[in-house]
Protein backbone atom coordinates (compact mmCIF):
# COMPACT_ATOMS: atom_id res chain seq x y z
CA UNK A 1 0.00 0.00 0.00
CA UNK A 2 2.67 2.43 1.09
CA UNK A 3 4.73 1.92 -2.32
CA UNK A 4 1.47 2.02 -4.04
CA UNK A 5 0.82 5.56 -2.55
CA UNK A 6 4.45 6.60 -3.56
CA UNK A 7 4.58 5.31 -6.67
CA UNK A 8 0.73 7.15 -7.41
CA UNK A 9 2.74 10.64 -5.65
CA UNK A 10 5.58 10.06 -7.90
CA UNK A 11 3.15 10.26 -11.12
CA UNK A 12 1.59 13.27 -9.82
CA UNK A 13 4.28 15.10 -9.18
CA UNK A 14 6.14 14.48 -13.03
CA UNK A 15 3.45 16.76 -14.08
CA UNK A 16 4.58 20.60 -14.31
CA UNK A 17 0.89 21.58 -14.09
CA UNK A 18 0.75 19.79 -10.32
CA UNK A 19 3.96 20.81 -9.65
CA UNK A 20 3.04 24.23 -10.33
CA UNK A 21 0.17 23.81 -8.08
CA UNK A 22 2.27 22.61 -5.46
CA UNK A 23 4.84 25.04 -5.16
CA UNK A 24 2.24 27.96 -4.76
CA UNK A 25 0.62 26.26 -2.00
CA UNK A 26 3.66 25.97 -0.30
CA UNK A 27 4.26 29.64 -0.84
CA UNK A 28 0.78 30.08 0.44
CA UNK A 29 1.14 27.76 4.25
CA UNK A 30 4.36 29.35 4.70
CA UNK A 31 3.08 32.83 4.42
CA UNK A 32 -0.22 31.67 6.63
CA UNK A 33 2.52 30.18 9.24
CA UNK A 34 3.95 33.57 9.53
CA UNK A 35 0.94 35.83 9.24
CA UNK A 36 -0.51 33.92 12.27
CA UNK A 37 2.90 34.43 14.44
CA UNK A 38 1.60 37.39 17.14
CA UNK A 39 4.53 39.53 15.66
CA UNK A 40 2.45 39.89 12.63
CA UNK A 41 0.21 41.62 14.48
CA UNK A 42 -0.30 45.17 15.89
CA UNK A 43 -1.86 43.69 19.05
CA UNK A 44 0.90 40.65 19.17
CA UNK A 45 -2.18 38.31 19.24
CA UNK A 46 -2.80 35.33 17.12
CA UNK A 47 -5.37 36.27 14.41
CA UNK A 48 -6.51 32.42 13.80
CA UNK A 49 -5.40 29.85 11.29
CA UNK A 50 -8.21 30.09 9.28
CA UNK A 51 -7.87 34.14 8.86
CA UNK A 52 -4.09 33.80 8.33
CA UNK A 53 -4.47 31.28 5.33
CA UNK A 54 -7.08 33.28 3.98
CA UNK A 55 -5.14 36.40 4.43
CA UNK A 56 -2.61 34.40 2.77
CA UNK A 57 -3.99 33.00 -0.21
CA UNK A 58 -5.50 36.27 -0.93
CA UNK A 59 -2.17 38.20 -1.20
CA UNK A 60 0.16 34.64 -2.99
CA UNK A 61 -3.22 34.67 -5.04
CA UNK A 62 -2.97 38.64 -5.76
CA UNK A 63 -6.86 38.85 -4.93
CA UNK A 64 -6.64 41.90 -2.61
CA UNK A 65 -9.84 39.98 -0.02
CA UNK A 66 -9.83 40.92 3.19
CA UNK A 67 -10.36 39.97 6.83
CA UNK A 68 -9.52 42.48 8.72
CA UNK A 69 -8.17 45.88 7.69
CA UNK A 70 -4.77 45.54 6.55
CA UNK A 71 -3.22 49.13 7.56
CA UNK A 72 -4.82 48.60 11.28
CA UNK A 73 -4.48 45.32 12.04
CA UNK A 74 -0.89 44.21 10.98
CA UNK A 75 2.31 45.13 12.30
CA UNK A 76 5.24 46.39 10.11
CA UNK A 77 6.56 42.68 10.15
CA UNK A 78 2.62 41.34 8.62
CA UNK A 79 3.09 44.29 5.84
CA UNK A 80 6.33 42.94 4.16
CA UNK A 81 5.23 39.36 4.88
CA UNK A 82 1.95 40.35 2.46
CA UNK A 83 3.91 42.25 0.08
CA UNK A 84 6.43 39.23 -0.49
CA UNK A 85 3.61 36.99 -0.89
CA UNK A 86 1.97 39.62 -3.25
CA UNK A 87 5.58 39.61 -4.94
CA UNK A 88 5.82 35.73 -5.65
CA UNK A 89 2.84 35.19 -6.41
CA UNK A 90 2.59 38.14 -8.86
CA UNK A 91 5.84 36.98 -10.35
CA UNK A 92 5.02 33.22 -10.33
CA UNK A 93 7.01 30.79 -8.23
CA UNK A 94 8.62 29.13 -10.66
CA UNK A 95 9.90 32.63 -12.71
CA UNK A 96 11.91 33.43 -9.32
CA UNK A 97 13.31 30.34 -8.38
CA UNK A 98 14.90 30.12 -11.73
CA UNK A 99 16.47 33.77 -11.57
CA UNK A 100 17.03 32.47 -7.80
CA UNK A 101 19.22 28.97 -9.29
CA UNK A 102 20.83 31.54 -12.14
CA UNK A 103 22.01 33.70 -9.35
CA UNK A 104 23.64 30.97 -7.51
CA UNK A 105 25.22 29.34 -10.54
CA UNK A 106 23.06 26.55 -10.73
CA UNK A 107 22.21 25.24 -14.01
CA UNK A 108 18.53 25.03 -15.37
CA UNK A 109 18.04 22.01 -15.99
CA UNK A 110 14.56 20.38 -18.59
CA UNK A 111 12.40 19.87 -15.63
CA UNK A 112 12.92 23.78 -14.43
CA UNK A 113 12.21 24.55 -18.11
CA UNK A 114 9.18 22.78 -18.36
CA UNK A 115 7.87 24.45 -15.16
CA UNK A 116 8.76 27.95 -16.21
CA UNK A 117 7.42 27.25 -19.82
CA UNK A 118 3.91 25.88 -17.67
CA UNK A 119 4.02 29.68 -15.64
CA UNK A 120 4.40 32.16 -18.33
CA UNK A 121 2.07 30.38 -20.50
CA UNK A 122 4.34 29.81 -23.65
CA UNK A 123 4.88 27.54 -26.09
CA UNK A 124 8.90 27.07 -26.61
CA UNK A 125 11.40 25.71 -24.36
CA UNK A 126 14.21 27.79 -25.78
CA UNK A 127 15.25 31.48 -24.57
CA UNK A 128 13.18 30.85 -20.98
CA UNK A 129 15.55 31.91 -18.90
CA UNK A 130 16.82 35.12 -21.05
CA UNK A 131 12.71 35.23 -20.82
CA UNK A 132 12.39 35.09 -17.26
CA UNK A 133 15.14 37.52 -16.64
CA UNK A 134 13.34 40.00 -18.30
CA UNK A 135 9.89 39.70 -16.79
CA UNK A 136 11.89 40.33 -13.45
CA UNK A 137 13.66 43.00 -14.68
CA UNK A 138 10.47 44.56 -16.49
CA UNK A 139 8.59 44.07 -13.51
CA UNK A 140 10.88 45.67 -11.17
CA UNK A 141 11.11 48.94 -13.09
CA UNK A 142 7.49 49.32 -13.86
CA UNK A 143 7.45 49.03 -9.63
CA UNK A 144 9.53 51.54 -9.05
CA UNK A 145 8.60 54.24 -11.67
CA UNK A 146 4.81 53.47 -9.96
CA UNK A 147 6.66 54.06 -6.63
CA UNK A 148 8.47 57.11 -8.17
CA UNK A 149 5.13 59.09 -9.24
CA UNK A 150 2.57 57.80 -6.00
CA UNK A 151 5.46 59.39 -3.69
CA UNK A 152 5.05 62.67 -5.08
CA UNK A 153 1.54 62.36 -3.42
CA UNK A 154 2.53 60.12 -0.65
CA UNK A 155 5.71 61.62 0.75
CA UNK A 156 3.85 64.86 0.87
CA UNK A 157 0.78 63.53 3.06
CA UNK A 158 3.04 61.05 5.23
CA UNK A 159 6.57 61.91 5.65
CA UNK A 160 9.88 60.83 3.96
CA UNK A 161 10.03 57.53 4.59
CA UNK A 162 6.48 56.43 5.65
CA UNK A 163 5.72 58.32 2.12
CA UNK A 164 8.14 55.96 -0.10
CA UNK A 165 7.06 52.92 1.83
CA UNK A 166 3.07 53.41 1.22
CA UNK A 167 4.63 54.32 -2.21
CA UNK A 168 6.33 51.02 -2.87
CA UNK A 169 3.77 48.77 -1.14
CA UNK A 170 1.02 50.04 -3.29
CA UNK A 171 2.86 50.33 -6.33
CA UNK A 172 3.72 46.55 -5.98
CA UNK A 173 0.30 45.69 -4.95
CA UNK A 174 -0.99 47.16 -8.39
CA UNK A 175 1.04 45.86 -10.60
CA UNK A 176 1.00 42.46 -9.14
CA UNK A 177 -2.73 43.05 -9.63
CA UNK A 178 -3.35 42.56 -5.99
CA UNK A 179 -5.43 45.58 -4.81
CA UNK A 180 -4.14 45.68 -0.85
CA UNK A 181 -3.49 48.74 0.68
CA UNK A 182 -2.29 49.83 4.03
CA UNK A 183 -3.97 53.29 3.48
CA UNK A 184 -6.67 51.99 5.61
CA UNK A 185 -9.62 52.34 3.08
CA UNK A 186 -7.92 51.53 -0.38
CA UNK A 187 -7.84 54.97 -2.04
CA UNK A 188 -11.08 56.27 -1.11
CA UNK A 189 -9.46 59.41 0.48
CA UNK A 190 -7.74 59.76 -2.80
CA UNK A 191 -10.83 59.66 -5.22
CA UNK A 192 -10.58 62.92 -7.18
CA UNK A 193 -6.37 62.46 -7.35
CA UNK A 194 -5.04 62.16 -10.80
CA UNK A 195 -1.81 61.35 -10.06
CA UNK A 196 -2.76 58.51 -7.46
CA UNK A 197 -5.59 57.38 -9.85
CA UNK A 198 -3.98 57.60 -13.32
CA UNK A 199 -0.85 55.87 -11.52
CA UNK A 200 -2.34 52.71 -9.82
CA UNK A 201 -4.78 52.67 -13.24
CA UNK A 202 -1.88 52.12 -15.66
CA UNK A 203 0.57 49.64 -13.30
CA UNK A 204 -3.10 47.69 -13.25
CA UNK A 205 -3.69 47.58 -17.18
CA UNK A 206 0.22 46.68 -17.39
CA UNK A 207 0.40 43.95 -15.07
CA UNK A 208 -2.75 42.53 -16.65
CA UNK A 209 -1.31 42.70 -20.14
CA UNK A 210 1.28 39.84 -20.04
CA UNK A 211 4.77 40.16 -20.57
CA UNK A 212 4.66 38.50 -24.04
CA UNK A 213 2.76 41.43 -25.14
CA UNK A 214 5.43 43.76 -23.89
CA UNK A 215 8.11 42.17 -25.47
CA UNK A 216 6.60 41.92 -28.90
CA UNK A 217 5.60 45.70 -28.53
CA UNK A 218 9.50 46.19 -28.13
CA UNK A 219 10.21 44.17 -30.60
CA UNK A 220 8.12 45.29 -33.32
CA UNK A 221 6.63 48.74 -32.20
CA UNK A 222 3.61 48.77 -34.89
CA UNK A 223 0.25 47.57 -34.23
CA UNK A 224 0.49 46.14 -37.68
CA UNK A 225 3.35 44.09 -37.08
CA UNK A 226 2.50 42.22 -33.63
CA UNK A 227 1.43 39.23 -33.48
CA UNK A 228 -2.18 38.03 -33.66
CA UNK A 229 -1.95 37.42 -29.73
CA UNK A 230 -0.97 40.86 -28.62
CA UNK A 231 -3.64 42.09 -31.23
CA UNK A 232 -5.96 40.26 -29.34
CA UNK A 233 -4.84 40.94 -26.16
CA UNK A 234 -5.00 45.29 -26.84
CA UNK A 235 -7.99 45.41 -28.55
CA UNK A 236 -10.00 43.12 -26.05
CA UNK A 237 -8.42 44.85 -22.98
CA UNK A 238 -8.86 48.14 -24.52
CA UNK A 239 -12.78 47.36 -25.43
CA UNK A 240 -13.46 45.97 -21.70
CA UNK A 241 -12.28 48.92 -20.59
CA UNK A 242 -13.90 51.63 -22.19
CA UNK A 243 -17.27 49.49 -22.00
CA UNK A 244 -16.92 49.01 -18.47
CA UNK A 245 -16.22 52.97 -17.48
CA UNK A 246 -19.31 54.02 -19.80
CA UNK A 247 -21.81 51.55 -18.28
CA UNK A 248 -20.41 52.49 -14.48
CA UNK A 249 -21.07 56.42 -16.13
CA UNK A 250 -23.89 55.81 -17.29
CA UNK A 251 -26.01 53.67 -14.55
CA UNK A 252 -24.24 55.44 -12.12
CA UNK A 253 -24.73 58.93 -13.13
CA UNK A 254 -27.75 59.95 -10.67
CA UNK A 255 -26.92 57.50 -7.36
CA UNK A 256 -25.66 60.18 -4.92
CA UNK A 257 -24.32 57.12 -2.91
CA UNK A 258 -21.82 56.53 -5.55
CA UNK A 259 -20.96 59.47 -8.09
CA UNK A 260 -23.99 61.71 -8.05
CA UNK A 261 -21.92 64.64 -6.44
CA UNK A 262 -18.86 64.88 -8.21
CA UNK A 263 -18.29 67.19 -11.60
CA UNK A 264 -18.51 65.30 -14.66
CA UNK A 265 -14.66 65.07 -15.18
CA UNK A 266 -14.49 63.43 -12.06
CA UNK A 267 -17.13 61.14 -12.41
CA UNK A 268 -15.20 60.02 -15.44
CA UNK A 269 -11.90 59.27 -13.57
CA UNK A 270 -14.30 57.78 -10.80
CA UNK A 271 -15.68 55.84 -13.29
CA UNK A 272 -12.83 54.46 -15.48
CA UNK A 273 -10.64 53.41 -11.66
CA UNK A 274 -14.30 51.03 -11.14
CA UNK A 275 -13.56 49.72 -14.44
CA UNK A 276 -9.72 49.22 -14.46
CA UNK A 277 -9.97 47.69 -10.97
CA UNK A 278 -12.33 45.15 -12.26
CA UNK A 279 -9.70 43.72 -14.16
CA UNK A 280 -8.24 41.51 -11.41
CA UNK A 281 -7.10 44.28 -9.20
CA UNK A 282 -9.25 44.83 -5.64
CA UNK A 283 -8.38 48.40 -4.77
CA UNK A 284 -11.93 50.64 -4.91
CA UNK A 285 -12.29 54.64 -4.68
CA UNK A 286 -15.75 54.66 -3.29
CA UNK A 287 -17.83 52.12 -1.75
CA UNK A 288 -18.99 49.42 -3.58
CA UNK A 289 -21.48 48.63 -0.79
CA UNK A 290 -22.81 51.43 -2.35
CA UNK A 291 -23.60 50.75 -6.30
CA UNK A 292 -26.44 49.75 -7.83
CA UNK A 293 -27.66 45.94 -7.72
CA UNK A 294 -27.12 46.54 -12.02
CA UNK A 295 -23.74 48.21 -11.43
CA UNK A 296 -22.49 45.16 -10.29
CA UNK A 297 -23.41 42.79 -12.02
CA UNK A 298 -21.98 44.47 -15.00
CA UNK A 299 -18.50 44.58 -12.75
CA UNK A 300 -18.87 40.62 -12.40
CA UNK A 301 -18.83 40.20 -15.67
CA UNK A 302 -16.19 41.96 -16.44
CA UNK A 303 -14.29 40.29 -12.95
CA UNK A 304 -15.10 37.05 -14.65
CA UNK A 305 -13.37 38.09 -18.25
CA UNK A 306 -10.14 39.58 -16.11
CA UNK A 307 -6.94 40.14 -17.56
CA UNK A 308 -4.91 38.28 -20.08
CA UNK A 309 -2.91 35.10 -20.28
CA UNK A 310 0.58 35.30 -19.11
CA UNK A 311 0.27 38.25 -16.73
CA UNK A 312 -0.40 39.26 -12.79
CA UNK A 313 -4.20 38.57 -13.12
CA UNK A 314 -6.69 35.98 -13.76
CA UNK A 315 -10.13 35.27 -14.48
CA UNK A 316 -11.47 33.60 -17.41
CA UNK A 317 -8.74 36.00 -19.15
CA UNK A 318 -9.60 38.49 -22.44
CA UNK A 319 -7.94 36.17 -24.74
CA UNK A 320 -10.44 33.68 -24.26
CA UNK A 321 -13.25 35.56 -24.24
CA UNK A 322 -11.93 37.32 -27.46
CA UNK A 323 -12.05 33.91 -29.27
CA UNK A 324 -15.44 32.87 -28.07
CA UNK A 325 -16.71 36.25 -28.96
CA UNK A 326 -15.45 35.97 -32.18
CA UNK A 327 -16.19 31.97 -32.86
CA UNK A 328 -19.92 34.03 -32.34
CA UNK A 329 -19.18 36.30 -34.58
CA UNK A 330 -18.11 34.07 -37.23
CA UNK A 331 -21.02 31.65 -36.70
CA UNK A 332 -23.37 34.34 -36.76
CA UNK A 333 -22.25 35.02 -40.45
CA UNK A 334 -22.11 31.82 -41.08
CA UNK A 335 -18.35 31.69 -42.39
CA UNK A 336 -16.62 28.13 -41.64
CA UNK A 337 -13.70 29.52 -40.24
CA UNK A 338 -12.89 32.02 -37.03
CA UNK A 339 -11.32 34.98 -38.32
CA UNK A 340 -9.89 37.54 -36.18
CA UNK A 341 -7.92 40.51 -37.98
CA UNK A 342 -7.55 38.10 -41.46
CA UNK A 343 -6.07 35.63 -39.22
CA UNK A 344 -7.63 32.14 -38.49
CA UNK A 345 -8.09 30.82 -35.32
CA UNK A 346 -7.66 27.05 -34.87
CA UNK A 347 -10.72 25.07 -33.81
CA UNK A 348 -7.77 23.32 -31.22
CA UNK A 349 -7.78 27.12 -29.96
CA UNK A 350 -11.74 27.53 -30.29
CA UNK A 351 -12.02 24.14 -28.10
CA UNK A 352 -9.78 25.16 -25.47
CA UNK A 353 -11.42 28.56 -24.77
CA UNK A 354 -15.08 26.48 -24.68
CA UNK A 355 -13.66 24.20 -22.15
CA UNK A 356 -11.93 26.96 -20.07
CA UNK A 357 -15.31 28.86 -20.35
CA UNK A 358 -17.86 26.08 -19.04
CA UNK A 359 -15.06 24.85 -16.42
CA UNK A 360 -14.50 28.64 -14.63
CA UNK A 361 -18.93 28.41 -15.19
CA UNK A 362 -19.33 25.42 -13.51
CA UNK A 363 -16.53 26.65 -10.83
CA UNK A 364 -18.38 29.98 -10.21
CA UNK A 365 -21.69 28.38 -10.08
CA UNK A 366 -21.12 25.65 -7.13
CA UNK A 367 -19.24 28.14 -5.25
CA UNK A 368 -21.56 30.52 -4.93
CA UNK A 369 -24.41 28.30 -4.63
CA UNK A 370 -22.41 26.58 -1.59
CA UNK A 371 -21.77 30.33 -0.08
CA UNK A 372 -25.68 30.87 -0.64
CA UNK A 373 -26.31 27.79 1.31
CA UNK A 374 -23.72 28.69 4.05
CA UNK A 375 -24.27 31.96 4.31
CA UNK A 376 -28.58 31.60 3.87
CA UNK A 377 -30.47 34.88 5.56
CA UNK A 378 -27.34 36.72 5.88
CA UNK A 379 -26.34 38.46 2.28
CA UNK A 380 -28.19 39.16 -0.62
CA UNK A 381 -27.24 36.39 -3.42
CA UNK A 382 -25.78 39.64 -5.95
CA UNK A 383 -23.38 40.25 -2.87
CA UNK A 384 -22.32 36.64 -2.90
CA UNK A 385 -22.04 36.25 -6.35
CA UNK A 386 -20.13 39.19 -6.41
CA UNK A 387 -17.64 38.11 -3.75
CA UNK A 388 -17.19 34.69 -5.44
CA UNK A 389 -16.47 35.96 -8.51
CA UNK A 390 -14.26 38.28 -7.19
CA UNK A 391 -12.17 35.68 -6.08
CA UNK A 392 -12.33 33.48 -8.66
CA UNK A 393 -10.65 36.56 -10.83
CA UNK A 394 -8.78 37.42 -8.24
CA UNK A 395 -10.06 40.59 -8.29
CA UNK A 396 -10.05 41.46 -4.84
CA UNK A 397 -13.67 43.86 -4.59
CA UNK A 398 -15.85 43.09 -2.41
CA UNK A 399 -19.21 44.62 -1.32
CA UNK A 400 -17.93 44.93 2.58
CA UNK A 401 -19.30 40.86 3.22
CA UNK A 402 -15.86 39.28 3.40
CA UNK A 403 -14.93 39.93 7.07
CA UNK A 404 -18.69 38.56 8.40
CA UNK A 405 -18.12 35.15 6.42
CA UNK A 406 -18.48 31.98 7.99
CA UNK A 407 -15.22 29.76 8.80
CA UNK A 408 -16.56 27.59 6.14
CA UNK A 409 -16.72 30.24 3.60
CA UNK A 410 -13.33 31.55 4.10
CA UNK A 411 -11.85 28.45 3.45
CA UNK A 412 -14.19 27.90 0.30
CA UNK A 413 -13.26 31.05 -0.89
CA UNK A 414 -9.44 30.20 -0.31
CA UNK A 415 -9.62 27.32 -2.54
CA UNK A 416 -11.54 29.66 -5.26
CA UNK A 417 -8.46 32.25 -5.41
CA UNK A 418 -5.78 29.19 -5.39
CA UNK A 419 -8.20 27.75 -8.40
CA UNK A 420 -8.54 31.01 -9.82
CA UNK A 421 -4.64 31.58 -9.87
CA UNK A 422 -3.72 28.41 -11.01
CA UNK A 423 -6.02 27.58 -13.12
CA UNK A 424 -8.80 25.35 -12.98
CA UNK A 425 -8.07 23.77 -16.38
CA UNK A 426 -4.07 23.69 -15.37
CA UNK A 427 -5.52 21.44 -12.30
CA UNK A 428 -8.23 19.53 -14.17
CA UNK A 429 -5.18 18.36 -17.12
CA UNK A 430 -3.05 18.15 -14.69
CA UNK A 431 -4.61 15.21 -12.39
CA UNK A 432 -7.05 13.68 -15.77
CA UNK A 433 -5.04 15.11 -19.03
CA UNK A 434 -3.42 12.16 -20.48
CA UNK A 435 -0.62 12.32 -23.20
CA UNK A 436 -1.29 9.68 -25.82
CA UNK A 437 -4.40 9.29 -28.04
CA UNK A 438 -5.92 5.71 -28.58
CA UNK A 439 -6.24 6.40 -32.21
CA UNK A 440 -9.66 5.36 -32.67
CA UNK A 441 -11.84 6.91 -35.09
CA UNK A 442 -15.30 7.35 -34.39
CA UNK A 443 -18.37 7.73 -36.58
CA UNK A 444 -20.23 11.00 -36.98
CA UNK A 445 -23.21 11.73 -35.16
CA UNK A 446 -25.88 14.38 -35.42
CA UNK A 447 -27.22 16.59 -32.54
CA UNK A 448 -29.24 19.62 -33.24
CA UNK A 449 -28.56 22.46 -31.24
CA UNK A 450 -29.82 26.20 -31.00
Amino acid sequence: MKNLFEFKLFKILKKPPLILCMSFLVVIFVGAFLLNLPIASNNNESMGFVNALFTSTSATCVTGLVVVNTAEFFSTFGKIVILFLIQIGGLGTMVLFSMLLVITGKKIGLKDRILIREQLNTDSLSGLVKFSKYVLEVSILIEIIGALFLSTVFISDFGLLRGIWFSIFHSISAFCNAGFDILGNSIVPYKTNYIINLTIMFLIILGGLGFGVYMDIYKHKKFSKLSTHSKMVLIMSGILLIVGTLLFLIIEYNNSSSIANFNLKDKILISAFQSTITRTAGFNSIDISKIFDSTAFVMIILMFIGGSPASTAGGLKTTTFGVLLFTTVSVIRGERDVVFMKRKISLSIVLKALAICIICLILVVLVALLLSIIEADRFNFIDILFETVSAFGTVGVTRGITPLLDDASKIILSMTMFLGRVGPTTLAIGFLGKNYSNGLKYAKGNIIVG
